[in-house]
């Protein structure tokens, strides 16, 4: 196989890290946690949907907008591993667990989370 050949295929082998990460102001005790299958990805077009204007936590978005990026810090709390057998493919109960694990464990630290008000149409 020559290598761009090869270099394909580790590409479409290739599984993005998954988990959950967190938005967090500097100026207050605020917080936004997200738990996704791709971990990279996500924060990218997140960063770039706040940067834009066009985030669907508006709460976030607002102080995002006045404070700007600079009073943000962005980490990553937990990485998921991917089943040993490999047969597994949807993680979104697990992501999803694993969120309320930590939304609990913050908010006993005193740590308070953007409100995701949905708009009713």
């Amino acid at each position: 196989m020559d290598r761009r050949k090869e270099l394909k295929e580790l590409y479409k082998n290739m599984k993005p890290d998954m988990g959950i990460f967190i938005i967090k102001s500097t100026l207050n005790n605020k917080c936004y946690i997200e738990g996704t299958q791709d971990l990279k990805g996500t924060i990218n077009g997140t960063k770039f949907r706040l940067n834009f204007g066009n985030y669907s936590n508006r709460e976030l978005q607002k102080e995002w907008k006045e404070h700007g990026e600079e009073s943000f810090t962005i980490e990553i709390l937990e990485n998921l591993e991917y089943d040993k057998d490999e047969s597994k493919i949807d993680y979104t109960e697990d992501l999803t667990i694993l969120k309320m694990i930590w939304e609990e464990k913050l908010a006993k630290q005193g740590v308070e989370f953007y409100k995701n008000v949905r708009r009713v149409l």
